[in-house]
């Protein structure tokens, strides 16, 4: 799914992966939370006004459902040091102890993906 670089966007990728999930016969609620997050840092620091984003959901040969955002910018995210008092930053910490493993990866135009693999758990 490709969306415009816009916080509005992040509910339709929330919605696309629920949708795929659903269609999969998983639960959908640690993929929702982890695109909401890749999104929403793929939207807020790895593109500027007018691009867009890639949110791309799909399975290894394993099974193990995966979830991507693309953006534009060639800076790979970090999980930081909380700070408690601050009102952002958290996100990449809470995505780390949802799945099962996270990184990115460079892509050959420019930019950057980032992915998770998400437990699958069959409802």
């Amino acid at each position: 799914m490709v969306v415009k670089a816009d916080l509005g966007a992040v509910r339709e990728a929330r919605e696309f992966v629920g949708l795929v999930f659903g269609a999969w016969g998983l639960e959908d609620y640690v993929a929702r939370t982890v695109i909401s997050e890749l999104a929403t840092n793929a939207i807020t620091h790895g593109s500027r006004e007018g691009d867009l984003v890639v949110v791309r959901v799909y399975r290894r040969e394993d099974g193990v459902p995966v979830v991507e955002a693309w953006d534009r910018s060639e800076v790979v995210p970090v999980v930081g040091v909380v700070d408690y008092a601050a009102e952002s930053g958290r996100g990449l910490l809470l995505m780390e102890a949802l799945v099962r493993r996270w990184g990115t990866r460079p892509l050959s135009e420019g930019g950057k993906v980032v992915w998770a693999e998400i437990e699958p758990v069959y409802v």
